[in-house]
């Protein structure tokens, strides 16, 4: 079977291999379920490890498929793959698998405290940009046909998903938190589907982006009920005195010196999520002694937040379910980008690294 795989360390080796296809004998006590790769959604992440900027092979492999944004079709079950799952599901295939940490041991792997992690397609362990895969069904989740079409997205909406509710969890803290309003900074894929998940929690949304004027993605923030701020336009402090203060800032840009900056909009209670991984070695200067003032007096909180657990996989199907009834349509506007085959992997990596206007690039493993 044909498989994108890149050779770890070595820049702009992605190339297509040639793999045999998995066995479910490969998953213990009869727990594998063997999946049909439908579409796999791909992203900057991809990019930066064909750049070898990260990311390394499974033990005794020089190779590593890449691609951690997988939907799929069940093929065929273990004997011990509960009837939740059955041969034509579709199914999602978390990212993240355990260490040894206590929080490896109670399911949070998206919380270890290893040095050393485990993720599909990333690190240590082949990813989806294959056409078949087997995986130990506790790590699958199964969508609904209704969302045969957007379901490659529930990976990246799960990362908003966890983000927004360990902001929740942290504020338990003052008993009686109730946000109103939410900023998202950048307007990407993790941006838009962030902006999403707010909107449907009901808050006041504003997204703030660089880019000016009309254009896709503006418009899919106002077709949520958002409003869309240049930064080319306004700085986040005047958006804050405009539309805020913010209950809760997401950062999505991967522009590190951002959220610091926009942390002068947030408001008292309020909290500074940060989701982008940044790989650089950027500096700012930055008015410390105000940040740590009005986060003092102002009881606010910073986190950061990567990957995510079951439960925001299972919360991502509901909330994909909710916007396909409440915004019908809107999801597939951001899969802009579909390359017809794996073998068209040069064509992915072009459009990963000069497409400005592209949202979402995804690869069709199995044609329409």
């Amino acid at each position: 079977m044909k498989a994108i795989a890149v050779r770890p360390g070595k820049a702009g080796s992605i190339h297509l291999a040639e793999l045999p296809r998995p066995s479910l004998r490969e998953i213990a006590d009869g727990r594998g379920v063997l999946v049909q790769v439908v579409r796999v959604g791909v992203d900057g992440t991809d990019k930066e490890i064909n750049d070898a900027l990260y990311g390394k092979a499974p033990p005794g492999a020089n190779f590593l498929v890449i691609g951690h944004e997988g939907f799929g079709r069940v093929v065929e079950t273990g004997k011990n793959v509960p009837d939740s799952i059955q041969p034509g599901d579709y199914v999602v295939a978390s990212v993240r698998r355990p260490g040894t940490s206590l929080y490896d041991d109670i399911g949070f792997q998206d919380l270890t405290t290893d040095e050393v992690y485990y993720e599909r397609g990333i690190n240590l362990l082949h990813g989806y940009l294959t056409e078949f895969y087997v995986e130990d069904y506790q790590y699958l989740v199964t969508l609904p046909p209704s969302l045969r079409e957007v379901g490659v997205l529930l990976e990246p909406l799960s990362i908003s998903q966890k983000a927004v509710r360990h902001a929740y969890e942290i504020q338990r803290r003052l008993k009686i938190w109730r946000p109103e309003r939410a900023a998202v900074l950048g307007s990407g894929t993790i941006g838009l589907l962030a902006a999403l998940t707010l909107r449907l929690k009901g808050l006041d949304l504003t997204v703030y982006s660089k880019r000016k004027g009309k254009h896709l993605n503006s418009e899919l923030v106002e077709a949520l009920g958002g409003r869309y701020v240049s930064t080319q336009v306004m700085s986040v402090a005047e958006a804050g005195r405009k539309h805020g203060p913010f209950d809760i800032i997401l950062d999505a840009t991967g522009y590190s010196p951002l959220p610091f900056e926009a942390s002068e909009a947030l408001a008292k209670n309020g909290v500074l999520i940060m989701t982008s991984v940044t790989g650089g070695d950027r500096h700012a200067e930055l008015p410390t002694d105000k940040i740590n003032q009005r986060f003092v007096l102002g009881n606010q909180v910073m986190f950061g937040s990567v990957n995510a657990a079951r439960v925001d996989f299972l919360s991502g199907v509901d909330d994909l379910i909710k916007a396909e009834t409440i915004h019908p349509g809107w999801l597939k506007r951001l899969l802009t980008t579909p390359i017809d085959g794996l073998e068209n992997y040069e064509q992915m990596i072009d459009h990963l690294t000069n497409d400005k206007d592209a949202i979402k690039v995804y690869v069709d493993v199995v044609r329409p």
